[in-house]
């Protein structure tokens, strides 16, 4: 056996082991192994609440701190941008060693300022996030006889007046015995070329018995303890009476110049939950099921509409060209002279439309931002940004959009070169603005809530060290890439018009409706489109609710290209017909005006779903995404009409001469 067999066997069984080890698990988390006795530390993200939607530190609150000291883990761009900010805490387990009445700490003497904001948390309704192994806490609760989900636990409630902390938490760990050793084996044993090496006299490593997390559970109680008892235990002592955590009943009430003991209790159990689904129990939230009789109904619905319109829609220009091109050549050109509707335009059609250079550079931009978005719900859709793999989502989506500066480029000079017939001059300006246009608006939004988040010393603010790698990320990748194909956009040929443009332009006859009005109308049917999925989307970053119908979204956003396409043609195609030639800006805001209509569900949402949102400062960070989120969607769908409406003018007036 020659050198490169051997390279290829390795090859093949090294692809093999991987692929049995992770291929049902894609996310770049990877299962850890931990033998019995080792350490679990537990870690703390932000406090949240629905209420305010501001984020603050977990030690903001006076909670117990490390010996070691406040560590922060490492974080990606994403999580930081998210709000996210995860925290060592001084929970601490033996893997398989049960514990109870663990002492924790006793906090010095809560003064007036503590005391006021733990209030202020308590009835904001805050939510504390412990983590284990990337595992978020899972809290169960019943009402009216159904279970129900919810990650985090309170900080703590007010009943009748009186204000309770939780102080005591009861933790469960589900393990499930770790399986690589015997994967890694059964991929060994099988083939032709495989075979068992025994050893002798050696102790593998993966002999020893090891777990794997699968699940965190815990379970909140408010326990008042013996301030005298406690005086002399140090962490992690046992506390000398039992503790009763009861989930139902609160004991440990909050007063001014009164301390705060913190204890915990923790169990293990074995699982059957397999590594792969340890996240099934947060993707079946309550609430956060996807309702799919409803949704796949409403796309019945929108399909069979958009199939309708389409039909008909090529039907009738088929059939205006194919009796175009029966006629003999007298018989045409009799019916030249006898042009009624779309043939009348065919000299104005391409005339350049106001504002041209707005126009390519928001066409440039809409490719830029609905290439990202098909990149990354594709490969969300594949696996790659679960949420196992916190804040990659907007790691992702950040990259792609950098990356595909290119591609805004080059339409929007291409686009400019176009309608200015090949003329080269001004490409470069278009560029620059196509690099400036949307990340300019973008971060003039951003910046506004972020001064609004620094005033509320939250943890949501974007740090300044952040703000600085933004802007060297948006001037040294995004902007030079837009640039260079700014560059390729003017080198490329420029499409050719299939027809000339007269010097002097057609009046446009009086209409009976207004075009803006039909412009307007057009986005209720890409609305209807993804108003559903815009419910779990919504829910997910407002609601902290867990979003994972990647695959689905991605079917979504297919079918609403489609739509986008078909509206944005049959208006164009209308507007030609009552001799308007001015389609360029009414193509695009055809399929665009969807996003007035996301506008107004957001805030339908805001009215009647966040009825608890309190605060102007809440409302204002609300909108403020919203109206980010909305100009996004704008453009993106905008420039799908716009270019389909363009091939479709362009085809339509070069299968027919007319002189």
């Amino acid at each position: 056996m020659n050198s490169m067999d051997r390279f290829g066997i390795w090859v093949v069984v090294i692809l093999s082991v991987a692929q049995s080890s992770f291929g049902f698990y894609l996310p770049g988390s990877y299962p850890h192994k931990y033998e019995i006795g080792d350490y679990l530390n537990v870690k703390v993200n932000s406090l949240t609440s629905i209420e305010t939607e501001l984020p603050f530190t977990y030690y903001s609150l006076p909670f117990c701190k490390p010996s070691e000291g406040i560590k922060d883990s490492a974080e990606n761009l994403g999580e930081l941008l998210m709000g996210d900010r995860i925290e060592n805490s001084p929970y601490r387990f033996k893997m398989f060693k049960n514990e109870s009445e663990i002492f924790l700490c006793q906090t010095d003497k809560l003064s007036a300022d503590s005391f006021k904001l733990l209030k202020k948390r308590i009835d904001e309704m805050y939510q504390v996030n412990p983590m284990l192994d990337n595992l978020p806490a899972i809290r169960y609760s019943k009402k009216d006889g159904y279970v129900l989900r919810w990650t985090g636990y309170p900080v703590g409630i007010k009943v009748q007046g009186v204000y309770y902390v939780f102080n005591h938490l009861k933790f469960k760990v589900l393990v499930h015995k770790y399986e690589e050793a015997a994967n890694v084996a059964r991929v060994m044993g099988t083939g032709d070329a495989a075979e068992v090496i025994p050893t002798i006299g050696k102790k593998n490593a993966d002999d020893v018995p090891g777990y794997m997390v699968v699940g965190f559970e815990v379970v909140p109680c408010s326990f008042a303890h013996n301030g005298d008892s406690t005086k002399k235990l140090k962490m992690y002592e046992r506390y000398t009476t039992p503790i009763k955590c009861d989930s139902i009943s609160v004991s440990m009430s909050v007063k001014e110049g009164q301390s705060i003991v913190f204890s915990y209790e923790v169990s293990f159990e074995e699982s059957d939950i397999k590594w792969p689904s340890r996240w099934d129990a947060y993707l079946k939230m309550e609430g956060a099921k996807v309702h799919w009789f409803s949704i796949l109904n409403s796309l019945m619905v929108i399909t069979f509409l958009a199939g309708i319109v389409l039909v008909i829609f090529l039907r009738t220009v088929r059939r205006d060209l194919t009796r175009y091109e029966e006629l003999d050549k007298e018989a045409q050109a009799q019916m030249n002279e006898e042009l009624s509707g779309w043939k009348l335009v065919v000299g104005d059609v391409f005339r350049a439309p106001s504002n041209p250079s707005l126009l390519c550079v928001m066409v440039g931009d809409g490719v830029q931002i609905l290439g990202m978005a098909v990149v990354t719900i594709l490969f969300a859709a594949l696996g790659f940004m679960s949420p196992a793999s916190r804040g990659t989502l907007i790691t992702g989506m950040l990259f792609f959009y950098m990356i595909l500066g290119i591609a805004a480029g080059y339409v929007a000079v291409r686009l400019w070169r176009t309608i200015g017939c090949g003329e080269h001059r001004g490409w470069m300006s278009v560029a620059w603005k196509a690099a400036c246009f949307f990340p300019g608006i973008a971060f003039l939004i951003l910046t506004t809530l972020n001064f609004l988040l620094w005033g509320s010393h939250s943890t949501g603010a974007i740090p300044f060290s952040l703000f600085v790698i933004l802007l060297l990320l948006w001037f040294c990748i995004s902007v030079p890439l837009t640039l260079i194909g700014g560059y390729f956009g003017a080198k490329a040929p420029h499409i050719e018009f299939p027809v000339r443009t007269n010097q002097i332009p057609r009046e446009i006859p009086a209409q009976k409706y207004p075009s803006w009005l039909l412009v307007l109308g057009a986005g209720t049917l890409p609305f209807g489109t993804l108003f559903i999925e815009l419910f779990f989307i919504m829910s997910s970053i407002w609601m902290g609710r867990v979003y994972y119908v990647f695959g689905f979204l991605l079917v979504v956003l297919i079918l609403l290209v489609v739509v986008c396409a078909e509206v944005s043609l049959v208006l164009t195609y209308m507007h030609l017909c009552v001799e308007d030639y001015k389609w360029w800006w009414k193509s695009f805001f055809a399929s665009g005006s969807v996003a007035i209509y996301i506008f107004i569900y957001s805030i339908n949402y805001l009215v009647f779903d966040l009825k608890s949102l309190s605060g102007p400062v809440s409302a204002t960070l609300y909108l403020g995404y919203s109206l980010f989120m909305v100009l996004a969607i704008m453009l993106a769908t905008g420039t799908i009409g716009f270019l389909s409406s363009f091939w479709f003018v362009h085809y339509l007036f070069s299968s027919v001469k007319l002189d």
